[in-house]
């Protein structure tokens, strides 16, 4: 890590009588942007031609400067503004990443107009639009944003006729409602009436409304002020010093209707006065190619994604020397988040980097949620293992509650400007989700990565609500083993559900990977499941809360749809064993079926 200036790692914790402890970094937050709109003004006047949004236009790239993206929001929100839009009614955006949906949130968010980006998994990939219809009757949207009239038309027709404008970039005359095209908003700047606007949005002014998964239920609109968003930029900032020397420029395809990629990555390009390249791929078969087209022709600096977007990408890094070259010729950091990443990608990535220019390229995680926009804690320093997500922002508290069925592992609560004020129109849930000293509660678990020095950071321990008990009474802690297993049943498994809750032993549910799928009958992969789980057997000596003696390979990817995973790649455990409880019976079942996979 010594290509890059980062703040030291250093931890402050006070420990209570009562087991608790309350870590904080000795670093204080330095004063922050009053508003995300301040970044643009800031680097339109600073850096006026270099490149802000890029999108993929036929083998070239579509892009804008600062200062043209300062002019086309401003005319963006004088549209708004006429058409009186207010902070009652925020714009609803349906539509993948593109810079149409970046133009539309800045202006919003620049004149105090909250912006709701939604999953297009709800419209697009929903038979009912039963959370859709659900997510609308919440936020009361004034006006809706869907870049292709043609593709959103169902979920359109199923939602409230007149209650709400719809604008689209195309194929409006596939609705069966009148619609305003999004050319239209870019009439002419009304500077004086934005003006006034602007100067009124303050730290505390809603930002964003951001819709949790919704996976035990309706999705719930988590409040992102301002100040959440500023806050966190502020601390990556002195958290990743080098941020300040060199502008980042990102490849990036993780949504915006998730915190990770709508507030961390966006903003951390414009607030530093980078450059960010829409990647319209995915970590999905027939959609990877496309990440690995942009990330051929582009050298990103910085590089985030998720778990199951590295398990994609590492096999074309490894044979494709081309993307290697130009994926790692001014590669500063690595970045993964939204769960822990298993062992043996951690060390294919350090690996394939060092093999492509002879340097060990930091490769960090960090941690936080939708209630903390994202970012509490993050890594800064050189990580002792893959599951460390990093020490506190400055500014952010700590909370770590002793959880008495495992010595060593706490419930992790958050308190600082980077968390929410709550949830819309549920002050009931608000309530329930802060304790007594207004630490949010965040249902997560961690441990100190070395009890004995603070500063090695947290280590994820998994979430509260996924862990469970086996007939016995002994706890399995579904984090710390979904890691585990994944590496023991590399290269397999791609990821893995956790059964056993109530049951004398722990199950296996796999996700198998892509080179997997094909053949799952294929006596090969099958003993190659069992020598898995015979190796994890053999590394906790076969205690029963660790290990599985069963396992099934599953056909059926997870669904978006069903809730089993997210945009970002991230399976629900709990979502998972409920739509698949016929499975979880069988492998349980006496005698076993000939698809379990048995010691």
């Amino acid at each position: 890590m010594e290509k890059l200036k980062f703040l030291p790692a250093r931890a402050h914790l006070t420990r209570r009588d009562d087991g608790t402890m309350i870590l904080r970094s000795p670093e204080p937050l330095a004063p922050y942007a009053r508003c995300v709109g301040e970044y643009l003004e800031r680097w339109a006047e600073r850096s006026p031609h270099s490149i802000f949004l890029a999108q993929r236009d036929g083998d070239g790239w579509r892009t804008l400067t600062y200062a043209e993206t300062r002019r086309r929001v401003r005319a963006i929100a004088s549209s708004l503004l006429r058409r009186d839009l207010t902070a009652e009614g925020p714009v609803a955006i349906l539509s993948d990443n593109s810079i149409e949906h970046a133009l539309l949130t800045l202006a919003a968010m620049h004149v105090g107009i909250p912006v709701a980006p939604v999953s297009p998994a709800y419209s697009l990939m929903s038979q009912e639009f039963a959370k859709l219809r659900a997510i609308f009757e919440l936020i009361q949207p004034t006006m809706v944003f869907a870049d292709d009239g043609a593709r959103f038309a169902a979920a359109l027709s199923a939602l409230p006729k007149n209650s709400f404008e719809i604008v689209t970039s195309r194929n409006g005359n596939a609705l069966p409602c009148a619609s305003s095209s999004f050319d239209s908003l870019i009439d002419g700047e009304d500077s004086p009436a934005v003006d006034r606007a602007f100067t009124k949005v303050m730290p505390d002014t809603v930002a964003k409304l951001l819709m949790t998964s919704g996976s035990t239920g309706h999705p719930k609109a988590v409040i992102n002020t301002q100040r959440m968003l500023c806050s966190n930029q502020q601390a990556f900032r002195q958290m990743w010093r080098f941020l300040q020397d060199e502008p980042p420029v990102l490849v990036e395809w993780l949504p915006w209707n998730h915190t990770f990629g709508g507030n961390n990555n966006f903003n951390a390009v414009l607030a530093n006065g980078g450059s960010f390249y829409i990647d319209e791929g995915k970590p999905a078969p027939n959609l990877i190619e496309t990440t690995v087209r942009n990330l051929r022709e582009i050298s990103p600096t910085l590089y985030f994604n998720v778990p199951r977007g590295y398990d994609l990408l590492i096999p074309y890094l490894e044979s494709d020397e081309t993307l290697r070259k130009t994926f790692f010729a001014r590669q500063n950091l690595i970045m993964y988040a939204a769960a822990a990443l298993p062992k043996n990608l951690w060390e294919r990535l350090y690996r394939i980097a060092f093999d492509a220019n002879g340097n060990r390229i930091p490769l960090v995680s960090g941690w936080g949620s939708t209630e903390t926009a994202p970012g509490a804690t993050m890594v800064h320093f050189e990580s002792i293992r893959p599951s460390v997500i990093g020490l506190p922002h400055p500014g952010t508290d700590l909370k770590m509650i002793p959880v008495p069925s495992e010595d060593g592992k706490y419930e992790l609560r958050v308190r600082g400007p980077n968390v929410t004020p709550g949830y819309l129109k549920r002050p009931d849930l608000t309530a329930s989700a802060f304790d007594e000293e207004g630490f949010y509660k965040i249902g997560d678990a961690g441990r100190l990565a070395d009890p004995d020095d603070p500063a090695k950071g947290i280590e994820f321990a998994g979430r509260l609500a996924e862990d469970f008990k086996l007939t016995s009474g002994t706890w399995v802690h579904v984090g710390a083993l979904r890691v585990k297993a994944i590496e023991a049943l590399q290269p397999v498994a791609q990821d893995i559900v956790i059964a056993g809750h109530d049951r004398d032993a722990v199950a296996f549910l796999i996700f198998p990977g892509v080179g997997a799928r094909d053949g799952l009958d294929d006596p090969g992969i099958r003993d190659n499941v069992r020598r898995g789980l015979e190796r994890l057997r053999e590394m906790y000596g076969g205690a029963s809360a660790s290990c599985a003696a069963r396992a099934i390979l599953l056909q059926e990817p997870p669904s978006i749809d069903a809730g089993e995973i997210t945009d970002k790649g991230y399976i629900n455990q709990r979502a998972v064993l409920e739509r698949r409880a016929a499975v979880v019976e069988e492998l349980y079942a006496e005698p076993p079926s000939s698809r379990v996979i048995c010691l």
